[in-house]
Formats: C-alpha cells, structure tokens, sequence
C-alpha cells in the first residue's frame, strides 16, 4: 500500500470514530448567567418544561423569564452549528438582554474578533419584540413611538448576524405568545378558496375588498402643523393634488386577489407564498408615497407599519415580477407604486380581526429640522370570506436563506455567467489553447475577476473550514439551508464538488481560488521585477507535499473533537486575513499572511504548494477525476522536459506524466502542445521535414542537372 493511500484510509478510518466523540452535550445555563441579565433578581426558578424557560423573581415579584434560543430554533448559523443565546424577557415583552453562550461563526472567531459579536448583541437590551426588528439597511423612520427598529449590522459577517437576529425574534415571539398576555395568537382566519365572482376596479371599491385611504394637503397640514410649502422635498403642482393616495387589499382571498391580479399572476402569488403566509398589496400615489424613492427591494418599509392589538405586524417586501407589480394589476391608475408584502406566519396576523395601516410621515424643513406625523386607517374585511380555525400549535418561519440568495440575486448571476464560461474553456481548451496570446490575456483576466470580485467583494474564498462544517453536519441532522445562506458560496462549493469528479482539483485552485489568484498575480510581479526563483530538487518537492496532507488530517480530527479549536487552528489558511479581512486585522495574522506572500515571490506559489489543507482535501475527493484531458506525446519527457521545466507548480513528473493531485490546471502545458512554435518536439519535427524538403529538393537538382549533362553529351543531340 502506497503512503498516500495508507493515510487516505486513515483520515476515514479517524473521522468515524471522531464522529463519537463529537457528541457532547451543551454546557448548562448558570444562575450568573441569568442575573446578568435580570440584575435585581433574588430568586431563579428551576427550568421548566413547558414552556422551558426560567422564571425570575425579585422576592415575589415576576422579573421576567430567561431562555435558551436553541429550544425554539434549529436556524444553524454559517459555520453550520446553531448560534446558542441566552435571552431574557420582561412580562411585557420587553428584552432584557441577549448573551452570546456559544457559536462557532468564523469571522468572529480571530476574524473580527468576537467583541464585535458582543457589541451586535447589545443592542436589544429593551427592545420591545412588538416592534420589528431589521438587520442592516437604510435607517428607519420614528413616529410617536411606532417605528421599525433598524439594527446597526456587521461588516463581514452579514449572514450570520441575519441568522442571529431571527433566533432571537423566533424565540422571543414563541414564549411570548405562551406566556405574556396581548401575545397569544388568535384562531387562524384561512381564506375562503369557494367564494370567487368577478369584479371590476369600482366593484372592488363597492365591497371593500379594495380599501381606499385619502390623505389631503389640508389634513397633513394640520398634522405637521406647517405648510407643505416648507418642506423642499415635496413637488406640489396644484392645490388639488393629494398628500397621498393609498389603496390596499388583502391578496389571498380570491375575491380580491384573482380580480387584481389574474388567475395566472394569483396563481403564481400563491405558489411563491409558502404555508400560511400572506399578502398585503399597496398602491399609493400623491406627494407621499408607502415608500420612499430609495426604497430597497425585499426589505421592510419604514413609512408603512401593520398593526393589530397594538402590537405590530411585519411586513417584507416580496419584490413580487421583480417589482413591477402595477404591471400585472387589473388598475385604472398607471402613474403611482405598488408592493406586494409578504406577512410571515409568527407574525401572528389575523385578518379577520380589526387591523390598522398606519402612514409615518417624516419630511425635513431644512438639513437641521425634521417634522413628523402619523396617519392610521382601519383594515377591515369581511370575516364571511374565511374559515376560522385554532392556529397551529409552532408557527415555521420562513426560511432566511432565500431573502439572501434575493438580497444578492446579481453577485448570483454574475458568478453563473463566470462559471459557465470557465466550463466552455475547458470543454474547447484543445481548440482555444492554440491562441497561445489570448489564452494569457483571458486567464490573467480571470484570476484579476476571482480575486477582485469572486474574493474581496463577494466574499467567496472557500476555506477548510467549510469541510468541517458539511462533516459535522453529516453526523447529525444534514440541513441544506445552512450551506444556502451564502449563495456565493454554496454555487462555488458545488460548482467545485461536480468539477472534481471531471477534471480534478486543479480548476478550483487554479481558476476560482482569490489567494491562489493573488499568489499567481506576485508571481507576475517578481518576473517582471527579475526576481531570482528558488529551485527546490524534486525529492524534497515530492516530500514537502506531504505537509498539507498531515495539516489537514490534523484539523479535521480537531474538528470532531473541538469544534472551536479547530477553527483557530485554521488559522494556517491566510484566507480569512487576506481576503476576508484584508489585512485589517492584528498584527500577527498579518505578518503570517505577509510572509506566505512574501515567500511566493521566490517560490511559485509555495502555500498552495505545501501547506493548504483545502488543497489537499480536494486533491483526494480530486483523484477519482474521470477524465485526463491534458494532452501527452509519445515525446514528453523522453526526452523533452520543456513542458516539465515550464511547469511552475512542479505537477508534471520527468517522464512526463501529469500528477494531477498537484496540477493547477493552469492548461500551460497545453497552450505549449497546441502551438508549434513553442513544442520542442513540434519544433525539432519542423526542422526536420524542412531538411528532409532541403535534401529532396538538392537531389532533384542535381538529378535535372545529370540529365540534362548526358543529353548534351549524346550524339544524337
């Protein structure tokens, strides 16, 4: 048995029986724990069951209930393990704080540093969970007290304060509604499917199944006690135009959703809506609209708030026919905005109960002044259109995943269209390679696209560290959606996994790896600096590739045993400093980074050479590649070495031979093949015939010049 397939079969052999030993039960919640959270707190329940939650005391007086996240959601977190919080609630659904008692987010971890994982958690110290609360976009407006609450998110770490930011609304709605009173869902209103007769625009209006609401110049006015005059952002034309002209509807009765929409777009509506989700449809015109012109697709509102038993009602932008909702509407009116809002199940939104659109008006006078107002309009419709029945006992949240794969549809797109053109180069690499120039022009392009957009914008370095997560979570529960938070990612992994088993390991770490990338780029730079290469003898080559594979044998035995371990020592990969962080970071990981680039510069891309265990992982799924496609001729290597020595990387073996768990697949060998005046054997063959052409063509000369001797020399002549 080879050394190399003895520690293949090892590496299996101590992942299973690391797979036992990964088992550990979380770590108990302390009484500390709890009154960090409810400081005057003088007595701590035992958890209970039913709900679990530990009920807090001063002396005889409810303080609140503090509870662990992961006992009312499974949402894992991006390293693929839930983020795991403690959480604590006053009676009136008010937070009393979250504390962070576990979670394995790599950037946190000696990335960003997990302080700033602290500071995001700080801010739902009292927090009301009646109002929404949203991660990340443009600040929400304040009116009277009713508002989005709008988070300052993490730079870097999107996904994972997303991930966290619903734990945490999930978990809190979910005791709230067993335990706080004004939480409680009402029985569920599910929409008649029976009741359907046409109705035109007017019709919709007699019956109230479309909802008009009329704002006057005059009334808001009176409400900002000021002249719209004064408000510079507001392009008045007449005195008869309206402040806002708002119409809504209820979309999932067919009574008001069919004759709106159609039967084809109300069909479609109801697919894309998953299990008990619903829709609000909004059309506004006039001086102020339900949303601002800056208005982001797919996120919430800040002008426009649901509210019913005073508590509010979230409302998502479904960014419905990519937000040309008037397009598809049975409307007279051709000149406002429309939206379809999405209200998710743990909402809790009845809509055969009385509800209330408020309207938050916030224009600035000047940079310095700003005047507020609210409007409110009932949302009343006609419980003969539904059936009520009890709630379901768990309401299931919509999964977050496909708010991020829309937040990111064009980076989506952008990726697709780069991987299938990289699938077209090595399906034609025999026909393209003859273009020896505009090969190197369009691979020196690509890896300036992996490394710029691919890398440091789009965040999509694979890492090691995504292997540990898809091990683990194959020795418990599998759940794809924690590979889908990141679409860059997830489309890249499996771009990757289905190209290992074609070509091997070699496009990835060729083509699509940002370091690789920038490694190559130095590599650019030291040629034309003149930089003298280091030459390593191929014994001691052969050998230091082995120092990737024991790494990565060493992280992944470390993963199974302790996950947060195996992380920092991870940290081998300069992946997260220099692409991730960009070397915004301290300055040790810095220095390391630099002295792996550093070291490239003399030895061609010596970390991806030696020492990186994502390379190496993949060269093993990489050696069962069903396909060899990188030419050889009967010359290569006995005796030609040009492609050999040509071989920046040291994949090619002296008797010409590809090692293909090494090679790149920077297709180098190929352009040389393909191009006859760089193939020495092309080459030799050329100057070869053209001797051979040389002697032929003397020896018919000098056979013309014998024939014409001898007939000059016959008698007969």
């Amino acid at each position: 048995m080879s050394a190399r397939s003895f520690l293949t079969s090892g590496l299996r052999a101590f992942c299973m029986f690391c797979l036992l030993l990964s088992q550990a039960s979380p770590a108990a919640i302390n009484d500390n724990q709890i009154q960090a959270l409810f400081p005057k707190a003088t007595r701590i329940e035992p958890k209970q069951e039913r709900p679990p939650v530990y009920s807090v005391y001063q002396l005889d007086e409810l303080l609140g209930y503090a509870f662990e996240s992961n006992d009312y959601s499974n949402l894992q977190g991006f390293s693929g393990k839930p983020i795991r919080l403690l959480i604590g609630m006053d009676p009136q659904g008010v937070l009393s704080g979250v504390r962070v008692v576990e979670h394995h987010e790599p950037v946190f971890l000696h990335g960003l540093g997990e302080q700033a994982l602290f500071d995001f958690v700080e801010q739902y110290r009292q927090q009301d969970i009646s109002t929404p609360i949203v991660v990340g976009g443009r600040q929400a407006e304040t009116v009277d007290g009713t508002s989005i609450t709008q988070f300052d998110g993490v730079s870097k770490a999107t996904v994972s304060v997303v991930i966290l930011n619903e734990t945490v609304l999930i978990a809190a709605m979910s005791v709230a509604r067993q335990l706080l009173e004004g939480f409680a869902s009402s029985p569920l209103a599910t929409p008649r499917v029976d009741l359907f007769e046409p109705l035109d625009w007017q019709q919709l209006l007699d019956r109230q199944y479309l909802q008009r609401w009329h704002i006057s110049q005059a009334e808001a006015e009176t409400a900002l006690a000021q002249r719209l005059a004064y408000f510079p952002s507001l392009q008045i034309d007449s005195a008869e135009q309206p402040f806002s002209e708002v119409y809504f509807a209820y979309l999932n009765t067919p009574n008001s959703g069919r004759n709106l929409l159609g039967q084809v777009e109300f069909d479609k509506l109801s697919q894309e809506l998953k299990a008990n989700e619903q829709a609000l449809l909004v059309i506004s015109d006039g001086l102020y609209r339900h949303v601002p012109d800056d208005f982001t697709p797919a996120t919430a509102p800040s002008r426009l708030v649901l509210m019913q038993n005073n508590k509010a009602i979230e409302l998502h932008d479904m960014n419905y026919n990519n937000g040309a909702v008037l397009e598809v509407l049975n409307t007279p009116l051709r000149d406002a905005v429309a939206h379809i809002f999405r209200i998710k199940p743990h909402a809790g939104f009845n809509p055969a109960e009385p509800a209330d659109l408020q309207l938050n008006v916030s224009l600035k006078r000047n940079p310095l002044v700003e005047d507020n107002a609210l409007f409110t309009q009932a949302l009343t419709l006609d419980p003969a259109l539904f059936d009520i029945q009890p709630p379901p006992a768990v309401a299931k949240p919509k999964p977050i995943w496909l708010r991020m794969w829309q937040e990111r549809g064009w980076q989506v797109g952008i990726t697709l269209l780069a991987l299938v053109l990289l699938t077209g180069v090595f399906v034609f690499q025999q026909r393209i390679s003859r273009h020896s120039r505009a090969f190197h022009l369009f691979r020196g392009g690509f890896l300036v696209f992996t490394l710029v957009f691919l890398g440091l914008y789009a965040q999509g370095q694979l890492s090691v560290v995504n292997i540990f997560t898809l091990l683990l979570a194959l020795g418990s529960d599998f759940d794809l959606s924690v590979f889908l938070m990141d679409p860059v990612i997830f489309i890249l992994w499996s771009f990757t996994f289905i190209s290992l088993f074609i070509w091997g390991r070699g496009l990835f770490c060729g083509w699509l790896c940002p370091f690789g990338a920038l490694q190559e780029m130095l590599a650019w730079l030291a040629k034309k600096l003149h930089i003298r290469q280091w030459k390593i003898a191929d014994p001691l080559h052969r050998r230091l590739q082995w120092i990737k594979y024991a790494v990565l044998i060493g992280l992944l035995a470390t993963a199974f045993i302790s996950l947060t371990l195996a992380e920092r020592l991870a940290e081998i990969e300069p992946f997260k400093t220099s692409i991730t962080l960009f070397f915004v970071r301290n300055w040790p990981f810095v220095l390391y980074a630099l002295v792996l680039l550093g070291l490239g510069l003399f030895v061609h891309k010596f970390y991806c050479r030696y020492l990186c265990p994502l390379g190496a992982g993949l060269a093993m799924l990489g050696k069962y590649h069903l396909f060899s496609w990188l030419k050889r001729i009967d010359a290569c290597g006995k005796p030609c070495q040009h492609c050999k020595n040509h071989c920046e990387i040291g994949a090619i073996n002296r008797d010409g031979s590809i090692d293909y768990n090494e090679c790149i697949q920077c297709l180098e060998c190929i352009v040389i093949l393909n191009n006859d005046d760089q193939c020495v054997a092309s080459i030799s063959a050329a100057k070869q015939a053209a001797k051979a052409q040389k002697r032929l063509e003397q020896g018919s000369i000098i056979a013309t010049d014998t024939l014409w001797q001898n007939a000059a020399a016959s008698p007969e002549v």
